[in-house]
Parts: structure tokens; sequence; C-alpha cells
């Protein structure tokens, strides 16, 4: 099928005007059924939910139709297919959030969600490491980090503006007394629950808990392929030994492993090293993360990537990638996707690297990853901080509200800065790229070099004056 036609797709369906509007008039949260009505529309028509008040029942018989209609639209070849797949809560919530985005936003390039599809929350800055790159400059708790009272609130909030992923992040998450109640209470409102992790915590016991208590994904760090380089980056020396031991716990528990390494001048030349051992281990994904100078990592940004190291470590992560490996290879640059189109060029059929995901697409349905988009922050996920302090992303430290002083939900919808974000036409320097819908350019490294996170990234080698201007300036 042709991109135009799944795009209309959803356009006719979705997108027409005057079903936007009466979705929109849906998309609210039903007290009798506890859960957003589109939600329980979607639960209804899976048949994972029997029963329901009249008003999402009524809601179900349309989004039965528009589902009907727009099934190919989500790469599923049948309504029976249809159904399985979003019998799964998180399958569910993710849908539910699509419906509402495009319900709320219309179909633009790229896409927003309906609600954060993310939330990454640093549950507590108290952490047994020190690193030299930490975006939070963790160590020790904030004296007012949320309790567990107002936490589990804050889920209450994600749950109802439905929030399909919860990732407990810090710090090291794993050090706040508290983390398997919060983890446990989340994972029960059938979020997809995740955990990043230096890994050094994690015993074959308290792996055991982990799963126990509903988490499914474990990221954890390792920033060298030895301990010479993983320690130097980490802080702490036996750190590597330990990470390694919480990843084969983690790989042993059956959950969904993401090994990341923050990539930068010290490690880049290692990827393939990193890759190889990442799938010795059994990770499920290796994820290469932009180095973001900002927390502690302000004071090491001598350790970034000029912009030609940049491509050519994208350049080794495609080659990774295509190599027919068993473990997924992502990255959080959002040029990994112009690097892809660019090497495949003339290929029938491309891989397109997102953030989450590398689907496949032939022909002109390339097209539709302009509709996925590159860089997410403000667009499909967002952070919080301990305090409760809402920002586009964990690299970008750019109050945009608080969870327990402002309406979260209304922060999405209107936001000045977040619809800033998603507008990539309104990007310096990066609006004229024919690949800014792809990728965009990292609006937390715009930000953290610039003050403007509406500049050029300054790591893409299209921004080459942009990186000489701000390496003149640090000098």
């Amino acid at each position: 099928m042709k991109t135009t036609t799944t795009i209309e797709i959803l356009k006719a369906t979705i997108g027409n005007p005057a079903t936007r509007k009466l979705v929109r008039g849906m998309s609210k949260y039903c007290k009798k059924d506890g859960k957003n009505r589109i939600e329980v529309a979607v639960e209804l028509y899976t048949g994972r939910r029997k029963n329901a008040c009249l008003a999402c029942k009524a809601t179900e018989k349309i989004i039965a139709k528009v589902l009907k209609k727009g099934a190919s639209a989500f790469g599923l070849t049948d309504e029976d297919e249809l159904k399985k797949k979003f019998s799964d809560p998180y399958w569910a919530k993710g849908l539910s959030s699509t419906i509402r985005g495009i319900a709320e936003f219309g179909v633009r390039k790229p896409f927003t969600s309906g609600a954060p599809v993310q939330v990454v929350w640093d549950v507590t800055y108290a952490c047994n490491l020190h690193c030299k790159h930490c975006y939070a400059t963790a160590g020790k708790p904030w004296k007012d980090e949320l309790t567990t009272d107002e936490a589990k609130h804050a889920i209450d909030i994600f749950d109802r503006a439905g929030v399909t992923v919860l990732a407990f992040s810090g710090g090291e998450p794993l050090v706040r007394p508290d983390i398997m109640q919060l983890m446990k209470y989340a994972a029960d409102k059938g979020m997809y629950i995740a955990v990043a992790t230096n890994g050094t915590l994690i015993t074959k016991k308290k792996a055991k808990e982990m799963k126990e208590v509903g988490v499914q994904f474990a990221q954890i760090s390792l920033d060298g392929i030895d301990a010479k380089t993983h320690d130097a980056f980490r802080g702490i020396k036996g750190a590597f030994d330990k990470t390694v031991e919480g990843i084969k716990n983690v790989v042993a528990e059956g959950f969904f492993v993401e090994i990341s390494t923050t990539v930068t001048r010290y490690n880049y030349k290692q990827i393939p090293d990193i890759v190889q051992f990442s799938e010795d281990l059994g990770a499920n994904w290796f994820m290469a993360y932009n180095f973001v100078p900002t927390g502690r990592g302000r004071d090491i940004s001598e350790m970034d990537l000029s912009p030609d190291e940049r491509e050519e470590a994208l350049k080794m992560l495609w080659s990774e990638l295509k190599s027919g490996r068993k473990i997924n290879v992502l990255s959080t640059a959002p040029q990994f996707a112009r690097v892809a189109l660019q090497q495949e060029e003339g290929e029938n059929e491309k891989v397109v690297p997102t953030h989450f995901y590398n689907p496949k697409f032939a022909g002109q349905l390339v097209n539709l990853a302009e509709f996925i988009g590159g860089c997410g922050a403000g667009r499909f996920y967002m952070s919080m901080r301990a305090n409760g302090d809402l920002q586009p992303c964990v690299f970008f430290p750019l109050k945009v509200g608080n969870i327990l002083k402002d309406d979260f939900e209304g922060l999405w919808k209107h936001n000045k800065v977040l619809q800033e974000l998603r507008n990539k036409d309104l990007l310096h320097g990066c609006n004229t790229c024919d690949y800014r819908y792809y990728c965009g350019g990292c609006r937390a490294r715009a930000y953290a070099y610039t003050g403007d996170y509406l500049a050029p990234d300054p790591g893409c080698v299209n921004n080459r004056k942009t990186y000489e201007k701000v390496i003149e300036e640090q000098k």
C-alpha cells in the first residue's frame, strides 16, 4: 500500500474534521469505568472488557468503525489480528493515545500523541555512583522529592491522562525505599513499566522482586567494553563487574533488556564491540545515547563528538543494525534516520530508525516515517524530576509545569514550549532540511549548547557552522 493511501486512511477516518470533533468530545475520563472513554472503548472492542457505561458503549461503536476501516494503517491485515494485538493493556493505551492524538492535533508531520506515550521519571537523585556525564548531577536525594502519597497521586494523573509507558529513572531508582511499591502501583493500572538503572544493585533476588511487581523493561547503562572505560565514566571502581552481573540477572528473569551506552569520544570506537557484548549477554536492544552537556556533563563537553565523528558513529551503528544481528540497534540521535535513508538510497525496502523502533518501509511508504518523526521531546514523551517538575525530556532542563500544581493534560495540549517543539517548520536552519520530519535534530542538545531549543543541533554534519561557533565560544 502506498503512503498516500495510508495517510489518507488516517485522514478519512480519525483525521477528518467531523470525526476529530466527535472523538475529542469522547476523549474524556469516565469516572464510572475508571479510564478514558476511548481506552474503555478499545477494551470493549477487543473483548478485554465485557461491560461499561452507556456512554463508553456508544464510544465503542464509533471506535470500532474507525478501527475496521483503518486496520491497514496500523500495519495489520485483518480485524481479528487487530483485536489480538490491542487486547494487551499496553497496546490498548498506545492505540487510545494515537486516536486521541489525531483527534486533538490532526494528521500532522510528525505525529503528536494524545498523551505522552512515555514519561521518564527521575524518582530520586540519590545514587551509588558518580558518573561524569550525569544529566541529573545525582548523588544525594533532593529535600523536596515526592513523598510516597504524592508519587502515587502523580501516577494516578498519568494513568488518567493515558500515559502508556512509565519509566522509573534517577539518580539510581533502586535506592529509593518505596520504589517497588510505586512500580507495582503503576503496573496495576495497566501501564508498561520500565526501569533505567546502572545495574549494580540488581542481584538475583532484586531481579525477581522487580519481576513480581510488574516491571517488564530494564534499561542498564554500559559505557565501555571493559572495566577501564566503564568505571572511568561511572566514577566507582568495580562498577563494570557489578553492572554486567546485573544484566545477566535481568536477562535470566526474562525482562526485555536494553543496554544503553552514552557515546562520546572516549568510547565511540568501541561501539561494534559493545554491541557484540550486549548480544552475547542476551540483551534485546542496544541503545546509543547522544551525549548532552547538561548536569555534570557541562564540565566535560570536550567529550562530545564532532559532527564528523557523530556521522562516523551513526554509520557504524547502521552497519551493526544491517549486519543481521539478533539484537536490535537504536539511537537517541535523530540523525540516525537521515543516515539510514542516505545509506539505503535506491533500495526498494528501507529500515528507518526511530527512537524506540526500527520499522521497515517499502517504496513510497518510507514517507510514513515522516509521520512517526525524529526527536520526540514534548511530542510523544516527557520527563518528570524528583520534585514533580515536568520537562520535555530528561536531558532538557526547562520546566514547563509541575505535576502537583498544574493541569497535566492541559499542559500537554496547550503549553507554548511543547507546541513549538512539535512544529519542525519553526526550527532554525533545520526547517529547510529535507529530513526535518524524519530527524529535526536533538532539541535538548540545541538548548544545552545555545539556550535556544529551536536552534540547530550542533552535532549534525549539516550544522558545521553552528558547531564551529559553539567551539569558539567555549575557548
